[in-house]
């Protein structure tokens, strides 16, 4: 079997990428038989156990130190790799979230990725290629990780979790094909949550009274804007909520039995009946932008800001 010397896992968040990695180190190191060629570690073995505790020497996980994946942190690596491995067949490094390298470390790794060490191998996690640098990209086997189907989160929620499947077609929407997102939605409290969140987001802004932005004094949609930048941990997340609320706006014209947000249902029904389709999408594509814009570390309040005005001109202004 060959193994490349660089995987490259992109996809978003919460989908399986460094579960995966493990799985693969595992695999590639598992002392129970013929797990190299399966790809089925044991899972018992005594490598397996040292891997799944975040044990094992030659297992070596690299992760962002605040936003950022620092040259120190890529540096060190090197001077591990310089080493031969401790006990391991093949010496595994996980870098994830690797679009948080800055240059500097982008670089230092690159040189890695010339000259790979033997018994070596490198996997990096991210959300897409295009936040990495080409040259780092062409040196790695791409796998591209799909989002998980929303009905099968769905069916998983429903079926493991005793969601009822209201709730359940809601959070498997909002975690955008992440297994991780929606479990965290269900877990103690979270259900209820996760309900005030989006009723709270759709409120303030306005969308849940007649879906305008445009109605709503620019102080509110600023003032909006600064209190969800103070609240880092739920920013990605509001983000989505909207966008859910404004893919139903759309779908709600065509296929009213597919919208995501069925108890809201009459609220969409009107807000629908208010705005066009261009102008609905126009502002998912706004939203889409501010959440690119954040992933790149860009100033929050501002890019919110920016964000809201955007959302309120599409209507404003008839595009």
């Amino acid at each position: 079997m060959t193994i490349p010397n660089a995987l490259l896992f992109t996809g978003t968040d919460g989908i399986g990428k460094s579960t995966t990695a493990l799985a693969f180190a595992m695999a590639c190191n598992c002392g129970g038989g013929e797990a190299l060629s399966a790809a089925d570690p044991c899972g018992r073995c005594r490598s397996c156990r040292k891997i799944q505790s975040g044990n094992h020497p030659d297992i070596i996980r690299v992760e962002p130190s605040g936003p950022f994946i620092r040259i120190k942190q890529i540096r060190d690596i090197c001077d591990t790799l310089s080493l031969k491995p401790y006990e391991a067949r093949l010496r595994i490094v996980i870098i994830s979230d690797a679009q948080a390298m800055n240059p500097q470390a982008a670089n230092a790794l690159l040189k890695v990725l010339e000259e790979p060490p033997a018994r070596t191998v490198l996997i990096l996690t991210a959300v897409q290629t295009s936040d990495l640098l080409p040259t780092i990209v062409s040196r790695c086997q791409h796998i591209r990780f799909s989002p998980i189907h929303r009905e099968k989160l769905k069916t998983f929620l429903v079926e493991k979790h005793g969601v009822n499947a209201e709730d359940a077609a809601i959070f498997s929407a909002m975690a955008n094909g992440s297994m991780t997102k929606a479990l965290s939605m269900i877990k103690k409290n979270s259900q209820a949550n996760w309900i005030c969140l989006r009723d709270w987001l759709l409120n303030i802004i306005g969308l849940e009274k007649t879906g305008s932005l445009s109605l709503e004094p620019i102080i509110i949609l600023l003032s909006f804007a600064e209190r969800l930048s103070k609240n880092k941990e739920i920013i990605q997340d509001s983000l989505e909520i909207i966008k859910t609320y404004l893919r139903d706006l759309i779908i709600y014209k065509y296929s009213p039995e597919k919208i995501i947000n069925k108890d809201l249902i009459r609220k969409i029904q009107y807000a629908s009946q208010k705005i066009a389709v261009k102008s609905l999408l126009l502002k998912i594509e706004a939203i889409q932008t501010a959440q690119k814009d954040i992933r790149a570390n860009t100033n929050l309040r501002l890019t919110l800001e920016v964000m809201m005005l955007r959302l309120a001109r599409v209507e404003k202004f008839g595009i």
